[in-house]
């Protein structure tokens, strides 16, 4: 009897679908029964080689030797995960399967995935495509059920490996060029280098910003209603003349104001769309303070390991009519506390406004928006970080059973003295949803106004002055970095109608699946740091930017290559134009590179030398703290002078700072507290409060230094580009 292989992306989902599927027989990676053979990589298993696999003249970083263009990218078993390739090509190579099912994630970079080992692998047998949204024994069986021929994702396929080849060619030859021309570790790519010189306008526009002073005028009458003056021309209630608010305010002193004019209208808010990845990660990182790596990685356990959420790289804030039928499953299974009584009722409100609210098969592309699963789970099992995010998203949910929240908004006008008051307020009618404790805003939603009727007159009994200074555009924090790479013409300094059109239709820079890593490449190439929740470009960004081609730099040039890779998927473009196109490009970056005459200066040197080579050392913030770092690349030298732990200053709470090396290392507050590392672990066993032993502050402290090393390092950064480091 011939057998089918199922090709899942790891182990956990693997093991969830070998035994949904009655494969319980363990073999060396993978599991087997009597229709299937269920086997998985450990993400990739298969990337592009490295680029000295071209020629030896590869091998050493030479700017003589660019631009690398290789007719065509070969693939490599990746070393540190050949054992399992091997034992998935076996399987796939046995003469008892007939047919292979791809189930690695539904989306561009699952594909990729599983296609490059069954090319790698030289497998030439029919394929079928398991497309799920959750991992949840019913969504597995009603998947098998539903299976794809796999000739429908050959588009999407392509896509993916365009992307990966646009980004060795690009990536790779701009930061070969850039290091070699000024000896310094310096990285460029399709959307890193475009999201940084967002963040680097936003800086310039906040160094050059004036502000300027200004002042308002507050009136109160003696019944105690508050107004503020307004200009009739433009609206605003700023006066930037302090002369004329000072006139305004004599003008006004003792006078009596007539109410002009009270406009009533009502207005209906509905609960906020459902979560997609983007969004979520933005309400995290502005409620709990998570890294959008972080709210990720959370979520992927979510998504595998409790099998609480649906798939997490969704770009979609809407469901497919097709999940209709499984609303009233997915409200039992949140039918537990804190949820039970809001449950209730939403079951009472019925389907049809939850149809209404979160529907749309229009704007669901691979994926439906982030909702909870038919499967119960429970809170003790996840981790704190887990939970916060899965009671956001049920609640999320939740939200859009109800209807709206209605008000009566009232806006009230005056005159006196020929000046123009006004003042505004809301008065709740139906709370809608917002009754259900779902609001995640905390915003107020009610401000009262007395009862008032047009022709009133009022007595003034006191105008005050307050002086105000306009304000420069905020710093992004990683939260509004990730609506800036979603919208970015938002945030561009010059509008354009068609550049802006292009992003649109792009969906921003980068996808949803991707802008988190980007985010955590600019922090460990020590591009940007992080200062409280703020995000800064360093000095050695800002020298980056200089260097490199200016239209690397466009976050419509890469929307631009984002949207031709969607047309691909479409089946609208060819792969192969892309790529030559991009190969033009990397020509240019090169090329632009080495006539360039500006160089790069270290302005972060330290006076301690690096004990490899005898260079200067380099002073960096990494993200979790302070680092020496040798200026030479070839050297590679780093080490870790102050990290940021979590363990706690005994007196102000805060996160303390761990400064030094070896036996004199510091435990330090930014609140003045010091102890040496000896005293922090003695107090610690004595304290209630074990939690953290002398073992787990120094596991902490290797993994730390592991984390950093890696990350931080050159090879790191090349394996990045060629896919070796991808993690879950």
């Amino acid at each position: 009897m011939s057998k089918k292989v199922v090709l899942a992306e790891k182990p956990s989902v693997g093991r969830d679908l070998a035994r949904v599927l009655g494969a319980n027989q363990k073999g060396h990676g993978y599991f087997e029964g009597k229709e299937y053979i269920v086997t998985w990589g450990l993400g990739h298993l298969v990337t592009h080689a490295d680029p000295e696999h071209y020629g030896e003249q590869y091998k050493n970083w030479r700017l003589e030797e660019l631009p690398m263009l290789p007719k065509r990218l070969d693939l490599v078993v990746i070393k540190q995960t050949s054992r399992q390739f091997h034992s998935v090509k076996k399987v796939l190579n046995r003469k008892d399967v007939s047919e292979i099912i791809i189930a690695t994630d539904a989306g561009r970079e699952g594909e990729l995935v599983a296609r490059w080992i069954l090319v790698k692998a030289h497998v030439n047998k029919p394929v079928k495509r398991l497309w799920i949204s959750s991992v949840t024994d019913k969504a597995i069986k009603d998947g098998f059920k539903k299976l794809k021929d796999g000739k429908q994702y050959e588009n999407l396929y392509a896509a993916a490996e365009a992307r990966a080849e646009a980004d060795w060619y690009v990536g790779i030859n701009g930061t070969r060029a850039l290091t070699t021309k000024h000896n310094a570790q310096l990285s460029c790519g399709r959307v890193q280098t475009p999201t940084l010189a967002m963040l680097a306008d936003r800086e310039k526009a906040i160094q050059s910003f004036v502000p300027k002073p200004f002042e308002t005028v507050q009136v109160k009458t003696q019944d105690g209603l508050a107004l503020r003056w307004f200009d009739e021309k433009s609206g605003d209630e700023r006066i930037f003349d302090a002369k004329k608010a000072k006139e305004i305010q004599a003008k006004l002193n003792g006078s009596q104001l007539t109410i002009t004019n009270v406009q009533a209208k009502t207005k209906r808010v509905p609960a906020p769309h459902l979560y997609d990845l983007t969004e979520l990660q933005r309400e995290a990182n502005k409620r709990f303070g998570y890294s959008a790596k972080e709210t990720l990685a959370s979520l992927q356990r979510l998504y595998e390991q409790h099998k609480a959420v649906t798939y997490p790289r969704t770009d979609s804030r809407f469901l497919s009519s097709d999940l209709v039928e499984t609303l009233s499953e997915r409200l039992q299974a949140i039918d537990v506390q804190p949820f039970r009584k809001t449950v209730a009722t939403a079951k009472k409100q019925g389907l049809s406004h939850a149809k209404k609210q979160m529907v749309n098969d229009a704007k669901v592309s691979d994926h439906h928006a982030l909702i909870p699963t038919e499967q119960a789970v429970a809170a003790s099992a996840m981790s704190d970080k887990e939970y916060k995010l899965y009671q956001l998203i049920v609640r999320r949910f939740l939200a859009n059973f109800f209807p709206p929240s209605e008000f009566e908004q009232t806006t009230v006008e005056a005159k006196a003295n020929e000046e123009l008051l006004r003042t505004k307020g809301e008065r709740l009618i139906t709370p809608g949803w917002r009754a259900e404790d779902l609001d995640e805003s905390g915003e107020e939603a009610e401000s009262k106004l007395p009862q008032l009727t047009k022709g009133d007159n009022k007595a003034i009994a006191n105008v005050s002055l307050t002086q105000g200074k306009t304000s420069p555009p905020p710093r992004f924090n990683e939260g509004s970095l990730l609506t800036a790479m979603e919208k970015p013409a938002q945030f561009m300094a010059e509008k354009d109608a068609a550049i802006s059109k292009t992003l649109a239709e792009a969906g921003g820079i980068g996808t949803v699946a991707t802008r988190a890593d980007i985010i955590e490449k600019l922090f460990s190439s020590f591009l940007i740091e992080k200062k409280g929740k703020e995000l800064y470009v360093t000095s050695k960004a800002k020298q980056l930017l200089e260097l490199v081609p200016e239209e690397l730099k466009s976050a419509a040039l890469t929307a631009e290559w984002e949207q031709r890779l969607e047309r691909i998927v479409q089946g609208k473009e060819k792969k192969a134009a892309f790529i030559a196109d991009m190969k033009e490009y990397a020509k240019s970056v090169v090329g632009q590179v080495k006539a360039d005459t500006t160089t790069f200066r270290h302005d972060n040197k330290t006076g301690e030398k690096c004990p490899e080579c005898g260079k200067f050392l380099l002073e960096v913030n990494g993200k979790k703290g302070k680092m020496r770092v040798c200026q030479d690349r070839e050297c590679g030298y780093r080490k870790n002078i102050a990290m940021t732990t979590n363990a706690r200053c005994p007196k102000c709470k805060k996160k303390l700072e761990l400064r030094g090396q070896g036996e004199g290392q510091v435990f330090a507050c930014v609140c003045g507290h010091r102890e040496k590392k000896a005293q922090f672990e003695e107090r610690r066993k004595h304290s209630k409060n074990k939690n953290v032993s002398k073992r787990e502050v120094n596991n902490y402290m290797k993994k730390q230094n592991k984390e950093d090393d890696f990350a931080n390092s050159a090879l790191a950064e090349q394996l990045a580009k060629l896919g070796l480091n991808k993690k879950d």
